[in-house]
């Protein structure tokens, strides 16, 4: 079997294992899977800039946003339909990552970080300063009659806790197939190549601004359908989620799991939500449980657990 095939097969396993997992689980955990879900693709498009492209950035709250409101707020002020504010979101995203792309790019290392963090911070901002139509930290409750919509001659509503989970699994599956195509293909090549020595890649005649810019664009997509989605399936969007904690939380998904592989994100996410959420219910120090285990697996897997299986097992792992 070759190496393209065994890694279909087993993302086609992953999806197939989600798909059959909510015939066992009782409500709670198949809202938590939802969740997981939805942020896992947040974790993946975060992961194909930084695990990829071995670009840091501390800003990307800021696209997960862009789509949330973007999303939601053209559903709650504007009376749109699902789909077009799904679709408009995952543009806003875009379109931002695309102009912050233009001018964050143009520095390298703790520069970009930090460019990337004001970014988040200027959006933070902006989110507040416009309570009239955003509600700020308090934020807005979409009412349920907007979140159903019809599609392909059926009927769906967002209420219903299979309909959300069946739509997130179907986006995880999607970003999934999106990533695999890139990273698989000449395009992931060239950011391998530009995050092990840009200036060798430079010299071979690579435009590697262009495709930084093309990685954050898609990066930043990626995000924003995870932020738009998350506005629509959950009906909630408010200021918290554009704060550093969610530009934060992907790189700690990224880093458990396993920066530069596609599974890893999502290993890493499904970890540390139940970590926390299991700590919690003993302690409320829950944060420092969870602080002192990844330590721990971070000095045992340096690489990530699934960076680490590769290495040592399986060196066919996208």
């Amino acid at each position: 079997m070759s190496n393209g095939l065994k890694s279909a097969v087993l993302h086609t396993a992953v999806v197939v294992g989600f798909l059959l997992l909510q015939y066992v689980l009782p409500e709670y955990h198949l809202l938590s899977v939802t969740r997981i879900m939805l942020l896992a693709v947040f974790a993946m498009g975060f992961n194909l800039l930084f695990g990829y492209t071995g670009l840091l950035s501390l800003g990307h709250a800021m696209f997960f946003s862009a789509g949330m409101y973007g999303a939601g707020l053209s559903v709650y002020h504007l009376g749109w339909s699902v789909p077009t504010a799904f679709i408009f979101g995952i543009l806003c995203g875009a379109l931002l990552g695309f102009l912050i792309g233009l001018i964050a790019l143009r520095t390298t290392g703790v520069a970009f970080m930090i460019v990337t963090l004001m970014f988040a911070k200027v959006t933070y901002l902006v989110i507040v300063y416009f309570t009239q139509y955003t509600r700020g930290d308090e934020g807005l409750v979409m009412p349920a009659e907007s979140r159903s919509f019809d599609l392909f001659g059926m009927h769906f509503s967002l209420t219903d806790s299979v309909t959300r989970y069946n739509l997130a699994l179907g986006l995880l599956a999607l970003t999934m197939f999106i990533v695999f195509l890139l990273v698989r293909g000449r395009f992931g090549r060239s950011l391998i190549a530009i995050r092990e020595n840009e200036s060798r890649t430079k010299m071979l005649g690579y435009n590697t601004f262009f495709i930084k810019l093309k990685a954050l664009t898609v990066s930043a997509a990626l995000s924003a359908l995870s932020g738009s989605a998350y506005a629509l399936m959950f009906a909630y969007i408010g200021s918290s989620f554009a704060n550093i904690q969610y530009s934060i939380d992907p790189l700690l998904y990224s880093l458990l799991g396993g920066a530069g592989t596609i599974l890893g994100p999502v290993f890493g996410t499904f970890t540390m939500f139940y970590l926390i959420d299991i700590a919690s219910e003993y302690t409320s120090a829950y944060l420092l449980v969870t602080g002192i285990v990844l330590v721990i697996l971070v000095l045992y897997f340096p690489r990530g657990v699934f960076g680490a299986i590769r290495q040592n097992f399986c060196r066919w792992l996208p």
